[in-house]
């Protein structure tokens, strides 16, 4: 995770976590004047649309008073949705048999797009099985990662 987006979830979890929800991840994409700040919350009980406007209201109160971004974007909150970004290792531990897509920094066993099946968890290590063989990863090295939604 960028620096930007650590010191956002150091400043925005408390106020998500007042409200009720679980913050689940920040991403900062840069674009010019449209840059964009999503917030994902989570609850057991999912997230509505009111949900998303009473943090998007909090947050976007938070953010006018701490300004930590010091150049114009969109804030958007919203629920992980059924392709559920991952942000940690630990995020995963409740999905183990479910298969991620992953996008490496660098490749490793010469992959570095790949989907595979979570098969265990270990700190920052994450063990997987790609194509019938094994993978561990550490998730310094993940880039992106994000839930396959398996349709029945």
């Amino acid at each position: 995770m960028a620096r930007i987006e650590e010191r956002l979830v150091t400043m925005i979890e408390p106020a998500v976590a007042a409200l009720g929800f679980d913050l689940w991840g920040v991403e900062f994409v840069r674009a010019g004047k449209h840059s964009t700040l999503r917030v994902y919350i989570d609850h057991e009980n999912g997230i509505s649309v009111n949900d998303c406007a009473e943090v998007s209201y909090q947050v976007s109160a938070l953010l006018d008073v701490e300004d930590p971004i010091n150049s114009e974007y969109f804030l958007e909150v919203s629920s992980p949705g059924m392709e559920r970004p991952f942000f940690n290792a630990a995020q995963m531990q409740d999905y183990l048999g479910e298969t991620v897509a992953v996008e490496l920094t660098m490749a490793q066993q010469n992959k570095r797009k790949f989907k595979g099946v979570i098969k265990a968890i270990d700190g920052s290590s994450v063990d997987f099985e790609v194509e019938g063989e094994p993978m561990t990863v550490n998730y310094s090295t993940v880039k992106k990662a994000h839930l396959v939604p398996q349709l029945n």
